[in-house]
């Protein structure tokens, strides 16, 4: 019993003493740690750090569950980051600029070029009309991974983000996927490093949503190329001179080469660069087998075409490019589409006739029509060349440089002169009043109902007793007073409206003589109703705009509205062929030797001179004015080529002449057309106040009843010969030269006439016109003073 007594309190006291023992050493370990935690507040923590039971440096070192935890932790932290980022990142609507394209003006052809208005040179072009290797060309260049990678590059990504941290020059990683979300989404270029976060999400989302020919057709269509193009298609012009369609291996190659920095890569400005490229791009290409080894050495660098930077202004075609876009500013088209829109703009202006006004000015200006001698700088020259049938412009010429001078001289107004006596004529005429009426045509005359002063007619001449055929052939001033009197200034203000005159008609009793300021091109519009028999068709140079999807944004013609009745305008332009035939526009275009119709014009003091003609198919106008030193206060136009004044019957006539002369060579122009018969609209004699014509209308005269006499032109004495005879001539006279030396007269300047000037002779009768030889020392000529007249009246 004691033995057992003994094991077991032997068992009993060992175990409770290892109990004990344990307890006490437990007791030792945890009085540590009691006292630490009673320092800590008592309390369990959600984190175990700083380490309890540990001091020293184990105190401080996470336990590696804890870093193991946190790694984990901080992973999906990420990746729920991301995956919430790339749920909520939505794909933006394509920046407003990727999509811009330049709107391109051509001539009636639809196929030569004009000119293009400023904004991004760029032409989309559909990635399936491109050649297949000028697509691979790009992804050897840019990104060699692209048909197989999700978007980003987590290899070129994390190298970039190794170099640009150790201080190495900054890089990117991007993909092609990514370069294509930076211009195409976003606009701009991405430095942030949040910023390339989103482009990374994008180019994800972006790449399962578009296939790859979309992403790299769109890429194509957007990317800078250098020489001013974005874009494939632009850059191929740009480089080439052909379209992207029809770039060779070696010319995608090059343009592929240079997209990291094409302005500094151009061929043109670092060869060295730009082939070094080339052939990088080339043997990647090799290496992923989009070219044969065999074909790569057969390549040669391609050679490019001279890059010139354009003026869009610059030139002739400057004028015609901001009538254009006037045109269309005035149909609603706002200046944003015109500029970046990527209309096709066709026009009317026909290329051949265009040049050939330029050409025309040229002539002119050189000295060519007049004997070498050039005329003043600061004569200005509008030409206008408008198809009566349709209003459509074919050509125009405002200036020779729009950026020199942004003054169109084709639309800007000057005083019309006696171009303005039509419109009289037409009112007439639907009063009934015939051509065959008579009325005074002498000079001066003081008209009740005038302004006040007397009307005189050029040169002073006097023609009797005229009919309103020889009035309009000879000018004649002192008639269509007169009649401008009878019908009503306001009746010759609204035919000039409706027959297509934009800017103001005072309806006064000189506005007749041309005393408003028109412009050229409404000249030749309201002069193509004539030519049209009565039919106004609004002038315009569009012919259609059209939209990149092909829906028409606006066409130029429109409807024919009648102004006055067919036998009107035969009759009008009757006598207006008389002018041609038989009056001032006699020296100059009756050599032509086709029927046309025409008028003169001058203003007062010589500060604008007009020819305007036309056929049935074709209406011209030709203006001249000019500036004073200060490039605008309007001047005399200094006489040159032998002439002592500029009317419309001289330089105007000349250039309308030498230019009409080579249009009448192109087919659409070379047929001889005849006006319709004159009508003879009204009675054969005008009705006094107490009787009614009796006599039946009859066929207007072919050649008009002439004067009883004629006055010889005074103002001679001094001028130059060749400025006498035409003043002789344009009288219904005829010139006779003679010679005789003076000493007070210069060579070459009219001494005197025989009759005298103002002796009445008849129709047709000769003047001895008697030229000074000179002495032996010529001595300048004194001026002459200029013939008196109305103020704001013609002198032609």
């Amino acid at each position: 019993m004691a033995s057992t007594n003994r094991r077991s309190t032997g068992s009993t006291g060992s175990s409770g003493a290892r109990r004990t023992t344990s307890s006490s050493t437990s007791g030792k370990g945890n009085s540590g740690k009691g006292s630490t935690a009673a320092r800590e507040g008592g309390r369990r923590r959600l984190i175990d750090y700083p380490r309890r039971g540990y001091t020293g440096l184990h105190r401080w070192l996470p336990s590696w569950r804890f870093v193991v935890g946190t790694i984990t932790g901080f992973i999906f932290l990420c990746l729920g980051i991301g995956v919430a980022a790339y749920a909520l990142v939505d794909v933006p609507d394509p920046d407003e600029f990727v999509e811009a394209q330049t709107s391109t003006v051509y001539y009636s052809d639809g196929t030569t070029e004009m000119g293009s208005f400023p904004g991004p040179n760029r032409n989309l072009v559909d990635y399936g009309a491109l050649p297949e290797y000028v697509g691979q060309a790009v992804v050897a260049a840019e990104d060699r991974t692209f048909f197989e990678n999700q978007g980003v590059s987590i290899t070129g990504m994390g190298r970039a983000l190794i170099n640009n941290l150790t201080g190495g020059k900054t890089q990117g990683g991007s993909t092609l996927t990514q370069q294509y979300v930076e211009r195409y989404y976003v606009g701009s270029t991405t430095t942030s490093y949040l910023g390339k976060a989103k482009e990374t999400l994008l180019a994800i989302k972006i790449a399962q949503s578009e296939t790859k020919e979309q992403i790299l057709g769109r890429y194509l269509n957007t990317i800078y190329f250098g020489r001013d193009s974005y874009g494939i298609d632009a850059a191929a012009q740009a480089y080439f001179g052909h379209s992207a369609a029809e770039l060779t291996v070696a010319e995608a190659a090059m343009l592929a080469g240079i997209i990291p920095s094409p302005n500094n890569w151009d061929p043109a400005v670092s060869p060295e660069k730009a082939q070094q490229r080339w052939e990088y791009v080339l043997g990647h290409m090799v290496e992923d087998g989009y070219l044969t080894q065999a074909d790569r050495d057969a390549l040669e660098f391609p050679a490019v075409v001279p890059f010139e930077r354009s003026d869009t202004y610059g030139g002739t075609n400057g004028y015609l490019l901001q009538y254009v876009k006037a045109e269309l500013t005035a149909a609603g088209i706002t200046d944003e589409q015109i500029s970046s829109g990527g209309l096709t703009i066709t026009t009317t202006i026909d290329p051949s006739v265009q040049q050939m006004a330029v050409d025309a000015v040229a002539r002119l200006r050189s000295g060519e029509l007049s004997d070498g001698e050039a005329p003043d700088a600061a004569l200005k020259i509008g030409v206008v060349t408008t198809d009566p049938a349709t209003g459509a412009i074919v050509s125009m010429y405002g200036g020779e440089d729009f950026l020199a001078d942004q003054y169109n001289r084709a639309t800007y107004p000057v005083q019309a002169g006696s171009t303005f006596k039509p419109f009289t004529l037409i009112a007439a005429l639907e009063e009934g009043i015939p051509l065959t009426s008579r009325y005074n045509g002498n000079s001066p005359q003081t008209i009740d109902g005038w302004d006040g002063n007397a009307v005189n007619n050029f040169g002073g001449s006097s023609y009797g007793n005229v009919d309103l055929v020889k009035a309009t052939a000879q000018s004649v001033n002192t008639v269509y007073a007169q009649l401008n009197l009878e019908v009503g200034p306001e009746k010759t203000a609204q035919v000039a409206t409706d027959s297509g005159i934009t800017t103001p008609v005072t309806s006064v009793a000189s506005n007749v003589l041309g005393v408003d300021d028109v412009r050229p091109v409404d000249m030749a519009n309201a002069y193509g109703t004539l030519a049209a028999q009565g039919q106004h068709h609004a002038s315009y140079m569009v012919r259609e705009a059209v939209y990149p999807d092909g829906d028409i944004a606006y066409s130029g013609q429109g409807p024919a509205t009648t102004v006055y009745d067919a036998s009107v305008a035969a009759d009008a332009t009757y006598a207006m062929t008389q002018v041609v035939e038989q009056g001032s526009g006699r020296t100059w275009v009756k050599p032509l030797g086709r029927e046309i119709a025409g008028k003169t014009g001058t203003s007062n003091d010589n500060r604008s001179a007009w020819f305007m003609g036309f056929t049935p198919n074709v209406v011209t106008a030709v203006a001249m004015s000019q500036v004073g030193e200060n490039g605008s206060d309007r001047a005399t136009i200094t006489p040159w080529g032998g002439v002592r004044e500029v009317t419309g019957s001289t330089w105007p006539a000349a250039l309308w002449a030498s230019y009409m002369e080579q249009v009448f060579t192109l087919p659409q122009y070379a047929e001889e057309l005849s006006f319709p018969p004159a009508a003879n609209v009204g009675p054969t004699q005008a009705p006094t106040a107490t009787e009614a014509p009796t006599q039946e209308p009859t066929q207007a005269p072919e050649e008009p009843v002439e004067p009883t006499t004629v006055a010889v032109p005074s103002g001679l004495e001094g001028a130059l010969v060749g400025d006498a005879q035409a003043a002789v001539t344009n009288a219904g006279l005829v010139p006779q030269v003679t010679q005789q030396s003076s000493s007070t007269v210069a060579a070459g300047r009219v001494i005197s006439t025989n009759p005298g000037p103002g002796a009445q002779v008849a129709p047709g009768s000769a003047v001895t016109i008697v030229v000074s030889t000179g002495p032996e020392v010529v001595q300048e000529p004194q001026p002459m003073p200029t013939p008196t007249s109305v103020p704001g009246a013609p002198n032609d």
